[in-house]
């Protein structure tokens, strides 16, 4: 009895080192942007990531910011009340884009400008991407969307 429970044992560590070994294998295989961080305007002004880190930034789009370039380049600010940083994207935005409007943007920063690589909007009037809301309350300037005439 005692030869059996000593092999079940050495069988039951060999499986889950086998498993840890190919989860570290996985982790250390992915792309260099797979694990992308969430930083509101006031982080990143307050401390600027280098240019070759890929973050996602979120907050308001800053009212009178908008302007849409020669071509398919559109330039904005995006803050959280307490900080604004100027966005640069090359290509269509959401239909829901637009100022006063939470958005969430993926991209690096490049010369004191995030270059977005991707823009998500809110999919409908009152959806808010959850880490914006968390952001905009930090700051004090969250306002809760309405809840309708009922509400």
């Amino acid at each position: 009895m005692k030869g059996l429970k000593k092999r079940r044992r050495i069988q039951v560590l060999s499986i889950a080192g086998a498993c840890l070994i190919g989860v570290l294998f996985i982790l250390y295989f992915l792309p260099g942007d797979a694990f992308q961080f969430f930083r509101t305007p006031s982080q990143v002004a307050k401390s600027p990531p280098n240019s070759t880190e890929v973050f996602r930034i979120g907050g308001l789009v800053e009212e009178g910011s908008l302007v849409r370039g020669q071509g398919e380049t559109i330039t904005f600010r995006v803050t959280d009340g307490g900080a604004a940083v100027p966005v640069a994207y090359t290509g269509v935005l959401p239909d829901l884009f637009g100022e006063g409007e939470g958005m969430v943007g993926t991209g690096r920063m490049e010369n004191g400008v995030f270059v977005a690589t991707e823009i998500l909007a809110r999919h409908d009037e009152t959806y808010m991407p959850a880490e914006v809301i968390d952001a905009l309350k930090e700051q004090g300037v969250y306002v809760a969307p309405d809840a309708g005439p009922n509400g």
